[in-house]
């Protein structure tokens, strides 16, 4: 593939490319414009979307695109943010009609919430970055709670919740909603905590806070606990936000993975989720292709 670092290159996904790409990738990618050059704004039309799923994409899954080219493809392709960046990034999509749906955080997935220590320097940065984000008119920010190392879930939740709690009145005053991912500890996160539905709910009660809930990530919840949908419908007041990605491998949300993301997504619409739901998958097939079919398919 192309390497695609030049903010000034062209993007072309021709007709041969499209069907190369494999059965996810048809020929309605190619009757939308998406064979032209994505940078030029008016070579491709949006895709007509229903309106009711607010579409997001994690900008680390494309790597070997700019900000800029990813940004003109979601904008082109109907969609609504890019997400996961810095406050530095955000004046790229903006400039595109584009939000960022989930801003980054000061912490990293290992060094959380769950251990006291970190608590001084995780303040001080949603400190200085919830207002920023606020700023730019942005709804959430991440954070994680961190790797046990040894730590039991129950004073995982303490420690987590204390640190937590420091950090809700800068986000209420803000109306910035600090969302904890759920990842797996199975696969591709080894002892993390919050990896399960259950202890993260847990978490959110304790906290008490309206701008404290779930990042729900499908990919990950389905490898530790599956029952997906059933999960949404109970739980769906604390999750804030969503990701998708294909099971196993964490590659696109087709027909070559187990999950039904049109029921999935159509779940999440029936909640009354206002919120956004972001492709979180990494590409195996042409980036903007396989991103664009995704899109159509959570588009219920």
């Amino acid at each position: 593939m192309p390497n695609h670092s030049s903010p000034t290159s062209e993007l072309r996904i021709s007709r041969r490319q499209v069907f190369q790409a494999g059965a996810g990738v048809t020929l309605a990618t190619a009757a939308a414009g998406v064979g032209k050059p994505l940078l030029e704004a008016a070579s491709i039309k949006p895709i007509r979307l229903g309106g009711k799923v607010n579409h997001s994409v994690c900008k680390w899954c494309y790597r070997d695109l700019t900000l800029e080219e990813l940004a003109q493809a979601a904008a082109q392709f109907g969609m609504q943010s890019v997400e996961l960046l810095n406050p530095e990034d955000f004046p790229t999509i903006q400039k595109h009609g584009l939000v960022c749906a989930m801003a980054n955080g000061p912490g990293s997935i290992p060094k959380g919430f769950n251990r006291r220590e970190n608590h001084g320097w995780l303040i001080e940065g949603y400190e200085k970055l919830i207002p920023q984000v606020a700023e730019a008119g942005f709804p959430n920010i991440i954070c994680f709670s961190g790797n046990r190392e040894g730590l039991d879930d129950e004073a995982g939740l303490e420690v987590c919740a204390e640190g937590l709690k420091k950090v809700m009145p800068i986000a209420e005053k803000h109306k910035v909603t600090v969302c904890m991912e759920l990842l797996n500890s199975k696969v591709n996160h080894k002892d993390y905590q919050c990896d399960k539905s259950a202890w993260g709910i847990e978490l959110c009660d304790r906290v008490g806070s309206e701008r404290f809930k779930l990042l729900y990530d499908i990919y990950h919840m389905q490898i530790m606990e599956g029952d997906v949908i059933r999960t949404i419908r109970e739980n769906h007041e604390y999750f804030g936000h969503y990701h998708t990605g294909g099971n196993p491998g964490r590659n696109e949300i087709d027909h070559t993975q187990e999950l039904n993301y049109p029921a999935i997504c159509q779940a999440i619409v029936e909640t009354g989720f206002k919120g956004y739901i972001a492709q979180e998958f990494i590409p195996k097939r042409h980036p903007l292709g396989s991103l664009y079919e995704a899109v159509r398919l959570c588009d219920v």
